[in-house]
């Protein structure tokens, strides 16, 4: 795959003279409709016009000194799941085909529109985000960064998403992630995607799966680049990013469900990430987190997913469902069977689990582990459903343990050249969301070599 710039470097670029918004947009257009590339299954609209004209703003805007931000003039993707003014948001689906055209963009989507990025389009995701595979019957499953003359997942629900940056067709991506929808497609892909602790980002306009677990945050090439879009996501100062060094990192390993039943690809990569870490002087301690096993018995009857999820689609499911994907339907109709005490249970449940973990993890700087059990299955080996259970909860595990304690993430590769793509991931307790970003910074350069 092509080398393509970080965010940084397109702004100086941008601010020296070296390129335009409008060479970037009409570049990252081009990928999207070359015929032999993913861009007609990543993305499910295209706002060309709108791109080009707003690209020209931003590109007048910069000769008088006037860019709302050095980033202005950045072409960056959209999942299909946000408001944009105008626009009818589908969520990946045919249920909301008829809908009325978005008021106001989504309150993520606006503040990226506030700091002059260009909005390319709309990317293709799992129907509802209801899935950490990708594949959609919709619009086409986008083949992702490893073999693609096969043809393997994309990763999901966030799944145009992750491609749309890997491909250049776009710079950066908004996501979302409920139980792994941005680090999920971001390990599949060889890039980075981050969780931030929910509250920091307003879910203000986007489709929900699950009120208490969505977080809305970015797929990138680096962690400066998550990092960029985070801040503007969470309507912060864009800071510069300061690695930690590796050495005095004090890092723990759940033992606990977090490695079990790994592939062997992404076992022998994640503890070989391990001694490199280990090597330039970080202090890594295998830990038990036994609370990690009162997630399971919590999540027996859908969890928040299907119960919040059926709360929004029982009307429409009652209308459409027909026209909703079989494996998608089946899971928001758990939610059904849930009553209001298992829900009050949850929430119960939940506020313990959080309190305990982050008692269990506060000595360390962070908790390191694979994102996924799995490397990306073959597009062609989960038409059978059982095949698709078992690999979409494999994918799925590790980056639920986070979302369930509230916590904030980080994918980030860890696989080398000509290797299948693995991710390892770097987690904290909500709040510590910097610091999750200083620690990925400083292991970055390291952890692939």
């Amino acid at each position: 795959m092509p080398d393509f710039p970080t965010l940084a470097k397109l702004a100086d670029d941008l601010e020296n003279g070296r390129t335009t918004s409008r060479k970037l947009v009409e570049a990252c257009i081009a990928r999207i409709a070359d015929p032999a590339g993913e861009g007609q299954r990543t993305f499910i609209h295209v706002d060309k016009d709108a791109a080009l004209t707003t690209a020209d703003a931003m590109d007048a805007l910069r000769k008088v000194k006037a860019a709302p931000s050095r980033y202005a003039g950045i072409p960056i993707s959209i999942k299909d799941l946000f408001d944009i003014k105008g626009q009818t948001t589908r969520a990946g689906s045919r249920a909301l085909d008829d809908s009325d055209p978005a008021e106001h963009d989504a309150a993520a989507v606006a503040r990226l529109r506030n700091a002059g990025f260009v909005l390319i389009g709309r990317t293709n995701m799992t129907e509802f985000a209801y899935s950490g595979i990708g594949i959609n019957p919709h619009y086409g499953t986008p083949k992702g960064a490893w073999n693609r003359a096969v043809g393997h997942v994309p990763g999901g629900s966030s799944s145009g998403a992750a491609v749309s940056v890997l491909d250049g067709m776009a710079h950066g991506a908004l996501g979302t992630d409920t139980g792994g929808s941005c680090r999920i497609p971001a390990a599949f892909n060889g890039i980075v995607g981050y969780k931030p602790t929910q509250r920091r980002v307003p879910l203000d306009g986007s489709v929900p799966l699950s009120f208490s677990l969505d977080s809305i945050g970015p797929l990138a090439r680096s962690v400066s680049c998550c990092a960029i879009l985070d801040a503007v996501l969470a309507d912060e100062p864009i800071v510069a990013l300061r690695p930690r060094p590796v050495r005095g990192m004090r890092l723990a390993v759940p033992t606990t469900i977090a490695l079990d039943d790994l592939d062997t690809a992404v076992s022998e990569t994640f503890e070989r990430a391990l001694k490199t870490l280990a090597d330039h002087g970080a202090i890594i301690e295998r830990i038990e987190t036994a609370e990690f096993h009162d997630i399971g018995p919590m999540n027996a009857k859908g969890g928040f997913a299907a119960s919040e999820s059926y709360a929004w689609h029982r009307y429409l499911i009652t209308a459409k469902g027909d026209v909703y994907d079989p494996r998608v339907s089946v899971r928001i109709m758990r939610g059904e069977a849930q009553s209001a005490a298992d829900y009050i249970d949850l929430l119960n449940e939940r506020r313990s689990l959080i309190a305990r973990v982050n008692a269990r993890i506060a000595p360390y700087d962070a908790l390191v582990l694979p994102t996924t059990a799995n490397t990306p299955p073959k597009i062609a080996d989960l038409a059978d459903d059982k095949a698709f259970t078992t690999q979409n909860l494999r994918a799925l595990r590790n980056c639920t343990l986070i979302n369930m304690i509230d916590g904030c993430a980080i994918s980030l590769p860890a696989h080398r050249a000509g290797e299948v793509p693995v991710g390892l991931m770097l987690a904290g307790a909500g709040g510590s969301d910097r610091r999750i970003f200083e620690l990925a910074a400083g292991m970055e350069a390291v952890i692939r070599v």
